[in-house]
């Protein structure tokens, strides 16, 4: 475990995705990594993916200090007149680099994470591909 504090369990998860998606070859290829941030509006620049506010359940302390939380959000995909495969494509490649290996939360543990269901929610401009990755993790740290 790092010597830094933890940070608020839905700050440390979208840090730790976007590291991971920002190293990965296969998801930069088809979006450039400044556009692959924390937010959850349509972005301005396209392709993008856009790491949500998520959710937090707390389950208190455990009998050695350590707190853990269930943390809940979604990863928003984004593309332009490319089509729905281009969107899928996008989609398939971001779940991919998340299955990959275990997530390093700063200041605590990832204990599971999964992509738990990925939608193409039809967005009112027909040129706007859109994606959505539900994800789960299980975040414990020491207090």
């Amino acid at each position: 475990m790092s010597e830094f504090t933890m940070l608020e369990p839905t700050t440390a998860l979208q840090i730790a995705i976007r590291e991971r998606l920002i190293l990965d070859a296969n998801v930069f290829a088809l979006v450039p990594r400044e556009n692959i941030r924390s937010n959850f509006t349509r972005p301005d620049k396209m392709p993008a993916v856009l790491i949500g506010n998520g959710t937090t359940e707390l389950h208190g302390h455990d009998y050695a200090g350590q707190r853990a939380a269930w943390v809940y959000l979604d990863i928003h995909v984004w593309t332009i007149g490319e089509g729905l495969d281009a969107t899928k494509a996008l989609a398939f490649a971001v779940s991919n680099s998340l299955d990959h290996k275990k997530l390093q939360i700063e200041g605590g543990y990832c204990d599971h994470f999964k992509v738990t269901r990925i939608v193409y929610p039809r967005d009112p401009n027909p040129d706007y591909g859109h994606g959505v990755l539900s994800v789960e993790a299980l975040i414990r740290w020491v207090v």
